[in-house]
């Protein structure tokens, strides 16, 4: 029998602009500067205040597959290397978000651990943390922040500071044009 949490039935959102905004927390990691461009963020800030509510829900949603499929990356590296994905990956995620106390809200922790641990069982974290009501303002700044970590980890595993960027972008070509997913 299906999980109502099959990603399947999960909307993809927008996913170009979730991988936008990640991207560019990304690229202020690697610079070593605290902020991001201000010429980046200006782009980012007038997107966001530009964004009807529904727009805001598809950045949302699109935030929640970039999880989904840097997860199910991740998942198939480790099991590549008899490793579970949970276990290597997840305590460490949490450390650091609970390190993030001017901007991660210690209460969106556990909600944050539950998208990553949905994921990596091949379930939708969006449709996951629907079951629980409405997605919480706590909760938007520790989504985008998890995203980020995800993909920085991808990063680091690979030696490649743009291969989570790439990976998401090959697939949306991939998707567009027709052709099946390389699994």
């Amino acid at each position: 029998m299906p999980s109502p949490c099959d990603p399947e039935y999960a909307p993809i959102g927008d996913v170009s602009t979730a991988l936008m905004m990640i991207d560019s927390r990304l690229k202020t990691l690697y610079s070593g500067r605290t902020t991001a461009d201000p010429g980046q963020q200006k782009l980012v800030d007038q997107y966001t205040a530009s964004m009807t509510p529904q727009g805001a829900r598809d950045v949302l949603d699109g935030a929640c597959t970039l999880i989904y499929l840097y997860m199910k990356w991740l998942r198939m590296a480790h099991e590549e290397h008899g490793r579970d994905v949970v276990e290597q990956v997840v305590p460490s995620l949490v450390t650091t978000l609970r390190q993030m106390t001017r901007t991660v809200a210690p209460e969106a922790v556990p909600t944050m651990a539950g998208l990553v641990v949905s994921s990596a069982m091949d379930l939708s974290p969006s449709l996951w943390r629907k079951q629980y009501g409405k997605w919480t303002k706590a909760e938007m700044t520790a989504l985008e922040a998890t995203a980020t970590l995800l993909a920085e980890h991808i990063n680091r595993v690979t030696d490649d500071q743009d291969f989570a960027t790439r990976l998401i972008t090959d697939a949306l070509t991939r998707a567009e044009e027709g052709e099946p997913d390389e699994d």
